[in-house]
Formats: C-alpha cells, sequence, structure tokens
C-alpha cells in the first residue's frame, strides 16, 4: 500500500508541528479501512490496515515522548499490538492458500497414479485410490488447513474486539488531542552561586588552628 503524501512540511518549522502533521495523516489512513476491515473476507484492506498501524507506530515512536502529551506515549503500544494482531492474521492468510494448493497438487498427483493402476480397466476399482503414495501427506495438509481457518477466525475476533475497545476509549480524538499538546519546556538549570556550592573548604585550605600554648 502507498502511502499518503503529508503537505504542508516545513523544513525550517518546529519539529513537532511538522510532526503532527504526519501524525494526523496517519491516523487518519489508519481509520480508513473502517468499515471495509470489520469484513473478515477483505483480506486486503486487513492487510493494508496492517502497514498503516506500523507507519503510524513509527512515526509516533519518534516524536511522542519529545513533542507531544502523555497519550502519544499511550499510542504506540495500542498501535503496536494492533499492528502485532493483524501480523498473525495476515500469517494465516498467507499461508492457508499455500497449504490447500500444495494438498491440491498432491492429490492430483495421486489421481494420476490410481488411474495408472487402472491400466487398461473400463473401470476404476475404488481399491486402487487407496495406498496412494500421498495420501499421508495431503491428509495432513488438511488438518492444517482446518487449523489454520479456525485460527484466522479466533484472530479475527480478538481484533474485532481491540478496534471496538479502542472506539470506546476514543482512541482517535485523544490522539489528536496529543498531537496538539506542547509539553512544557523543563526550567533552565539554576545559576552558580558566585560564593561557590556552599561546601565547605578541604581541610588544607582551612585557616590553621590558633596555636593555644
Amino acid at each position: 500500500m502507498k502511502a499518503r503524501k503529508v503537505k504542508g512540511l516545513d523544513p525550517d518549522g518546529p519539529l513537532a508541528d511538522n510532526l503532527e502533521r504526519i501524525v494526523a495523516i496517519r491516523l487518519d489512513e489508519l481509520c480508513s479501512f473502517v468499515p471495509k476491515a470489520l469484513d473478515p473476507a477483505r483480506v486486503k484492506a486487513l492487510h493494508d490496515m496492517r502497514i498503516a498501524a506500523k507507519r503510524l507506530r513509527y512515526i509516533l515512536e519518534v516524536g511522542a515522548q519529545p513533542c507531544f502529551g502523555e497519550y502519544a506515549t499511550t499510542a504506540i503500544k495500542r498501535t503496536r499490538d494492533l499492528q502485532d494482531l493483524l501480523g498473525e492474521l495476515h500469517d494465516c492468510d498467507v499461508q492457508l492458500p499455500r497449504v490447500r494448493a500444495l494438498q491440491e497438487e498432491l492429490r492430483a498427483a495421486d489421481a494420476l497414479e490410481a488411474r495408472a493402476r487402472a491400466g487398461d480397466a473400463p473401470d476404476l476399482d475404488p481399491t486402487l485410490a487407496s495406498g496412494t503414495p500421498h495420501a499421508d501427506c495431503w491428509r495432513g495438509l488438511e488438518t492444517m488447513a482446518i487449523y489454520l481457518q479456525a485460527r484466522r477466525g479466533l484472530l479475527f475476533d480478538r481484533f474485532l474486539e481491540m478496534w471496538r475497545s479502542l472506539e470506546r476509549d476514543g482512541f482517535r480524538a485523544r490522539l489528536m488531542y496529543a498531537i496538539s499538546e506542547r509539553p512544557a519546556a523543563p526550567p533552565p538549570p539554576a545559576a552558580p552561586s558566585p560564593e561557590g556550592n556552599g561546601a565547605a573548604p578541604p581541610a588544607s585550605l582551612a585557616s590553621p588552628a590558633e596555636d593555644d600554648g
């Protein structure tokens, strides 16, 4: 997914103001995949949302601490959790078609083997389809496919709950407010006292004790 362009950046302007523009665009980009990504069949929308979460997280990691309000730091964890969950979901979306494709390839090879066993017979004896070379493999792949499909469903339910929780917590509005905040600059260090720091002088520099004898 191609990132949206950020307009209006000022190379000579304050860092916080430029980062605010970037974060606002990346946040809008992330939220733009809803409601499409809330449909489990929209694989591409879910994948693109993961990329958008990653981009938002990275720019927040650059600017949250020195430039923005406190919630920007919280938003880093929220976007990281979202990115990680969508990443696991994407792994299932990548692996499942590969497992299915390999399974079909092995099943097709076994079908050819069963056909060859029939020779010139007018029909295929059902027993010739058993004990084919790849039978254990494609049956195992079927189990793996079922696992991946079930895990994807579980992960998608977790994603829905996570996103609804973000919406309930006002994630978007709170982050927009945080990036408009500017933390107060720390007070300058106190100037050293003209008379030193008040510590007692070393013994070697102290006035010698009067002779009492």
